[in-house]
């Protein structure tokens, strides 16, 4: 028998097939999620673009973060009232994103919300009923119409004293959508997710049939509500299933309608497939808000956006809109 050389045991390696179905995780904990990028097991390589990649998560939350005093975003919720501020470019793109959503959404997302999730303590973590007259005077605060936005200095003032902006409905997506980007030019494919809502499918998984995503049903963790395959597309689920607080019978949910200042009742679930994290990110809060009327509306005259929403009183979803990176197998 041959013996098994240094140069033939390299030269087995070389020729002996990877296994499928075996994957390299990376993760990172940041934007209080575990931000993880899924590999194939033969894109050893990609470890390390990956890591390289989630280090941005890093900046980003340090840029993005309403709970780091020396954010970008707390300095501008400082100063804003008082005058213009201006901003990193990347960031008053995102801004002027957030304001698009918001008159297409019918003012269903709104960054400028946190008035309201502060007086239902949800900021915070800690639930409670507001007082009668804390609602109408938070609700004077809010409304993204009140952000001005100067494209020519790329700066941001507020109407109002005590206005503030908060990206947490939109910024877990943005930051895949910047991890995606770094990685797209050194890694055939990837799953990224933060967290258990919001994923992002580059290229179409290990054996070219799309990455397999399920939704939990939000009634039953141990039932399937749906399975999807995607292929570079962005996957984001909105529900208060884990956010939420009881009084005299009552449910209040974490997702505030901008609107009414009240937590949002008539949606169970949404998940919103789109081309970037960023806009499924915030569409799911959206459509959770809005219910089915905001997004049968916005997938009327926008492409590439799937719903799959279980409406409160429902035991079944309904799908809106469609999108071709997006395969639903089962429903």
């Amino acid at each position: 028998m041959q013996a098994l050389t240094r140069r033939n045991f390299l030269s087995f390696l070389e020729k002996k097939p990877e296994p499928t179905g075996l994957w390299l995780h990376v993760n990172r904990t940041a934007m209080a999620c575990r931000f993880e990028v899924t590999l194939p097991l033969r894109d050893r390589a990609g470890v390390a673009v990956a890591t390289r990649a989630l280090n941005l998560v890093d900046e980003l939350e340090a840029q993005l973060s309403v709970f780091r005093e020396g954010s970008e975003i707390c300095f501008i919720n400082r100063e804003a009232a008082r005058r213009a501020v201006a901003t990193e470019k990347s960031l008053f793109d995102l801004l002027l994103l957030c304001a698009k959503l918001y008159d297409e959404a019918d003012r269903a997302f709104d960054i400028t919300v946190g008035p309201l999730t502060r007086c239902w303590g949800f900021l915070r973590r800690a639930g409670r009923l507001p007082a009668a007259d804390e609602i109408p005077q938070a609700r004077s605060l809010v409304g993204s119409d009140k952000l001005r936005l100067d494209r020519e200095t790329r700066s941001i003032r507020f109407a109002r004293d005590g206005m503030e902006i908060n990206l947490g409905s939109i910024g877990k997506g943005y930051a895949l959508d910047r991890v995606a980007i770094s990685m797209r030019e050194h890694v055939t494919t990837a799953l990224l997710n933060a967290g258990a809502s919001s994923f992002y499918a580059l290229g179409a998984g290990d054996r070219n049939e799309g990455w397999s995503v399920g939704l939990r049903d939000p009634r039953n963790k141990n039932r399937r509500l749906a399975k999807l395959r995607l292929r570079d597309c962005a996957l984001s689920t909105s529900g208060s299933e884990e956010q939420f607080f009881e009084r005299e019978g009552q449910r209040y949910g974490h997702i505030i309608d901008p609107r009414s200042g009240w937590p949002a009742q008539h949606v169970t679930s949404v998940s919103v497939v789109a081309p970037s994290a960023a806009i499924s990110d915030a569409l799911a809060t959206a459509f959770y808000i809005g219910g089915r009327e905001v997004a049968e509306k916005y997938c009327a005259v926008n492409p590439e956006i799937l719903v799959i929403m279980l409406e409160r009183d429902a035991t079944r979803p309904v799908v809106f809109g469609s999108n071709r990176g997006c395969r639903i197998e089962q429903i």
